[in-house]
């Protein structure tokens, strides 16, 4: 039986490409999104709520994090 409360449907983040060293995997958990290295998958995830996730996702579309 599956642990409802460990991330499922990892994905690579499509900003990712192969053989960058800035890799990223996104999944679901129960409310809300996790995140973990690609590399490092062993080193585990972080986790956030969905409004937190969704609000994340905003600022990097409206370039909030742009240099």
């Amino acid at each position: 039986m599956q642990d409802s409360r460990q991330p499922t449907g990892w994905r690579k983040s499509s900003r990712s490409s192969n053989g960058a060293s800035n890799c990223v995997e996104v999944g679901r958990v129960p409310g809300g999104a996790a995140v973990r290295d690609t590399k490092d998958r062993a080193a585990g995830h972080l986790t956030t709520t969905a409004a937190h996730w969704a609000a994340f996702i905003t600022a990097i579309k409206t370039g909030r994090f742009d240099r």
